[in-house]
This record gives structure tokens, sequence and C-alpha cells, in this order.
């Protein structure tokens, strides 16, 4: 893998490990899959899958590399992506096709270095019926957590996509104002997997991944900051012709072979 940018190598090396980090704990039973029926495997036709998270009823947030051909470079046709929620040991708790895919409209797919993808590596989904099922309640997002917080991420992966996994104390290593380097334990197909707050209790959203890098031999995750590239993605999908108004996301102020792009990409 290539480095990461000096400016992002800097802040990793300046801070001291202060989480323990978790490891990955299965979420294959429905015991331990409770509460996380919201996470979903996306399946991209024939091209493999990612992660992805309801945070409304008909919206599905992910990567916005998820929605490009990894060979070819183009576009996806969101009639090909179905989100499987809660998808365990070939069973989901709600099946949907996706009628209309978003891609962060600065997000350019291929071509860039690094420090310009992951800002606005980030994607709505429009999904043909929302999901109004009381075991699958969409999650809340929260503002971007700051350096040395404890999160989580649930994700599928090459190794693991049947059921998803959790690690729940992971830990913001640096940040800027629009991306995170984590701790996170991520592979591939964790692309999109959402990151959580656990402010209060409650698994609120606040990143998803976008890659895994290396810096100075330790594996890192990269998520991409969310507040205003999501705002930004709900009114791309308002100027499309013909949109209906997708559901409402709320943003809580103050407090706290497998598709997946690498730095080497």
């Amino acid at each position: 893998m290539r480095p990461l940018p000096l400016i992002l190598a800097a802040l990793l090396l300046a801070l001291p490990s202060q989480a323990q980090d978790m490891g990955l704990r299965s979420l294959e039973t429905s015991d331990a899959g409770r509460g996380w029926e919201a996470v979903g495997r996306l399946n991209l036709g024939t091209k493999g899958f990612c992660t992805g998270a309801l945070i409304a009823p008909d919206l599905v947030l992910t990567a916005g590399h998820c929605l490009f051909d990894k060979e070819t470079g183009a576009r996806i046709d969101a009639a090909e992506i179905e989100f499987l929620a809660g998808w365990r040991n070939g069973r989901a708790e709600a099946y949907r096709h996706v009628r209309r895919a978003v891609a962060h409209p600065e997000y350019v797919y291929g071509g860039q270095s690094l420090e310009a993808r992951v800002p606005y590596d980030v994607a709505l989904l429009q999904l043909d019926q929302p999901i109004r099922l009381p075991s699958v309640a969409p999650f809340g997002t929260a503002a971007q957590p700051h350096r040395g917080a404890e999160v989580g991420v649930v994700s599928y992966a090459k190794d693991r996509a049947e059921a998803p996994s959790l690690q729940q104390v992971c830990e913001v290593l640096a940040e800027r104002e629009d991306m995170l380097m984590l701790s996170c334990d991520v592979d591939f197909g964790s692309s999109g997997a959402p990151i959580f707050s656990f402010e209060g209790g409650v698994a609120r959203v606040v990143s998803v991944v976008s890659a895994k890098a290396e810096v100075e031999g330790r594996k890192v995750a990269l998520g991409t900051a969310l507040e205003a590239p999501l705002a930004d993605l709900q009114a791309e999908l308002l100027r499309e012709e013909g949109a209906p108004r997708p559901g409402n996301v709320r943003v809580l102020r103050g407090g706290g072979a497998t598709r997946f792009v690498r730095p080497t990409e």
C-alpha cells in the first residue's frame, strides 16, 4: 500500500493510543444481531458487495465508490443494486431494490489522490419501497467525533459475507474537518460501513468507511466526514427530475470478488 499523505501520517504518529480496541464480534445469531438490523449488505449486481445502513425508511447510506464498476469505472445501474437489511446466514429482515443512487457531486471515481477522494466518498440510495418494520429501525446521525473518541463499526467483509460483525470499540486516531483516521478493523466489503458513536448508550452514524490504509506498519481505516456531505446528497436527490422528497434525516449537533477502494487504487 502507498503511505498516507504526510499530513495524516504526522497526525497519527503524534497520537498515543488511548482506547483499548475490541476485536470483531460476529452478529450471526438473532440475539447478537438485535438492534443492528438496519445495517445491511448491498449486492452490486455481479460486481461484489458493500455495506450500507438505513438512515430513513427509504434511504441507505454507503460509500460513493460502491456505485462504480471497479474494472471499468462506469456507474453501476441503480436497478442492479439490492439492499439486504440485516442479512444473516442466507436471510434478510427485508429485501429492497434501489430506485435511485446518488454519489456526492464532488466525488470523482479514480484518478484522484486519497486525500481528495475520501472527503466526498459517500452516497445515498433511495429504495424502491420504504422499510417500515419494527425490527428494522433506521439509525440517527450525529456530529463528527473528535480525536481520541471511541467509536464502533458494523460491517460485512470478504471472509464474513454471510453475517455482519461488530467492533464496538475502536478509536479516532486523527481528524480533519472532512475526514477521519480510525483504528477500526475493516477489509474488502467493509466499504460504506457505518461508523457509530455511542454517546448516551445510543448508536448513531458519524461516518462511513471509505478505505483502508497502512501508516508505518499500522493498519488504519479512513472515514468520510458526514454532516455537510449528507446535506449535499439530500439536496442532490431533491434536484433530480421527478424525485419524490426523501425521508428526513436528523443530524444531532453537539456532544459527540468484493469491492473496496484502497489507497493504491
